[in-house]
């Protein structure tokens, strides 16, 4: 969950270094990126960020990644805890057999590459997931981890854009 929800960009550029950096880091958990992207402020529109946090993410190390990547638990964990987890991260599965293929195939994809499975799920179910995991467990390593990369980007916009609210900001209701 994160701290700094709906604060705008208005607001996220107003924040001093260590708040922005600690409000990205949230996003994703690098303080490498998170710092280099807070230094780029301000931002005159959300894609302008969006863009630098891709660039960002893309030109961290191998390393730095995988620190990151330590904070993902991946979707498997989400699968064995509870329904409301699955809610939160849009994974809807349908029964208990299509749960348990998906932690199945989770952990054989993290013996295979060394990190957790990442899909950013919005929009789409364990069926969609179970299918991704099939192709994706055919990939060399260099792909699945440019795959991965994508992937890892796609939830930090969504972590990014949870984090600004939307576009125009809210309405100030008094």
């Amino acid at each position: 969950m994160l701290m700094h929800q709906g604060i705008g960009l208005d607001g996220f550029n107003a924040l001093a270094e260590r708040r922005a950096t600690h409000a990205l880091y949230e996003c994703c958990s690098s303080v490498t990126w998170a710092g280099k992207v807070a230094s780029g402020r301000p931002y005159d529109s959300h894609d302008e960020l969006l863009t630098r946090a891709d660039s960002e993410l893309f030109e961290l190390s191998t390393e730095a990644v995988d620190i990151a990547l330590q904070s993902h638990r991946g979707i498997a964990h989400r699968v064995r805890t509870t329904t409301s987890s699955l809610e939160q991260c849009a994974v809807w599965a349908p029964d208990e057999e299509t749960m348990l293929a998906v932690v199945v195939a989770c952990d054989r994809y993290l013996k295979q590459f060394g990190y957790p499975y990442l899909w950013c799920a919005a929009g789409r179910d364990a069926r969609d997931l179970l299918g991704d995991l099939d192709l994706r467990m055919s990939h060399s390593p260099d792909i699945e981890r440019k795959t991965m990369l994508g992937e890892l980007a796609k939830v930090n916009r969504t972590r990014i854009g949870r984090m600004l609210g939307p576009e125009g900001g809210y309405d100030n209701y008094c």
